[in-house]
């Protein structure tokens, strides 16, 4: 109502200050605009239905309302796409299992069936259980299994991934990226070698002519055999297969007796009554055994030298006390 009258107002104002001509122009096209802008308020509020819609923004990428496509950076954090590129969530790729598991044997199981439950090879489970070949499971024995086919490792001092991988025929990068490792080895971390084998046993060669029998009717070397540990006390005399006890404090440094190659190093488990233990085959034809460690340092494979440390003196296994069994083999009488 206020607008009418101001309106009102102009329009006698205008009218007794211009000429009658001017006057009649000036209201006829105020007059006008009026009218055009009252018709296009009713034809629009009248109409919704006939008005043009909004045209969708074309994007020449078929796939851009798809998953799959950029990282979102948020914060410094990747925030990855439900989807995968194929536009579904089945097609992403599910990340390895890597656990170990322990599984009971059950009625009716056998090796071959377990790993193929498992998908792993049947000397992967005998391996990680340090069972013989021939081994018969028994129904509610415990079985670790590893997540891959391959075997299970103690990171020793001085090991290399590139050792490592030549040692048990894996492949060092894929050793890394299967275990997270992005920077030197750490000695005592348990790591698993995918599709890693252990090696055959080196064949035991003749006793070269060079062995003398002493009076016993026992072939001996003088001089070949170093004592495994410095010092200590004979707590036992030979026993077992012409083996000795050496009784020393735990932690004593076991020395390789003669020089060779290592084939069996168990830095875990009963194994026997052995506990830990190692065997190094030697040159001359002869093995030597070193049992009841408190810790294992060596590695199947790896060659040692004459007094290189090997192991360490402990109680492992059937010992009433610390001390080490020491053992020589294939017919050499034990100097000890």
């Amino acid at each position: 109502m206020g607008k009418a009258v101001s309106l009102i107002s102009l329009l006698i104002l205008v009218g007794s200050v211009l000429p009658a001509s001017a006057r009649a122009f000036v209201l006829s096209d105020f007059f006008a605009s009026l009218r055009g802008a009252a018709e296009e308020e009713v034809s629009y509020s009248g109409n919704l239905q006939t008005l043009p819609l909004p045209k969708p923004a074309m994007n020449v990428d078929p796939s851009a309302g798809r998953g799959g496509g950029d990282i979102l950076i948020v914060d410094g954090s990747a925030l990855f796409p439900e989807e995968g590129p194929s536009g579904t969530i089945a097609d992403i790729e599910k990340p390895k299992n890597s656990t170990i598991s322990i599984y009971i044997v059950r009625p009716g199981d056998t090796l071959s069936g377990i790993a193929e439950m498992f998908d792993v090879s049947v000397n992967t489970i005998l391996w990680a259980n340090d069972l013989p070949r021939a081994s018969r499971i028994q129904v509610g024995q415990a079985l670790t299994i590893l997540p891959v086919t391959g075997i299970k490792y103690t990171v020793k001092k001085g090991d290399t991934l590139a050792s490592i991988a030549k040692r048990y025929g894996g492949d060092a990068d894929e050793i890394a990226s299967y275990n997270g490792v992005e920077g030197a080895l750490t000695a005592g971390t348990e790591i698993i070698i995918p599709d890693g084998e252990v090696p055959a046993p080196v064949s035991v060669p003749r006793r070269p002519a060079s062995a003398y029998a002493t009076s016993a009717g026992t072939p001996s070397q003088a001089g070949y055999y170093l004592r495994p540990i410095a010092g200590g006390i004979r707590s036992q005399g030979l026993h077992g297969y012409n083996g000795v006890d050496l009784a020393a404090p735990s932690g004593t440094p076991i020395f390789a007796s003669a020089e060779g190659d290592v084939i069996v190093a168990k830095d875990t488990g009963w194994n026997g009554g052995y506990g830990q233990y190692v065997v190094i085959q030697h040159p001359n034809g002869s093995q030597t055994l070193y049992s009841h460690a408190s810790s294992v340092i060596v590695s199947v494979g790896q060659h040692v030298q004459q007094g290189q440390v090997i192991a360490y003196v402990g109680r492992t296994g059937k010992a009433t006390g610390a001390h080490v069994h020491f053992e020589i083999r294939n017919g050499i009488r034990n100097p000890f």
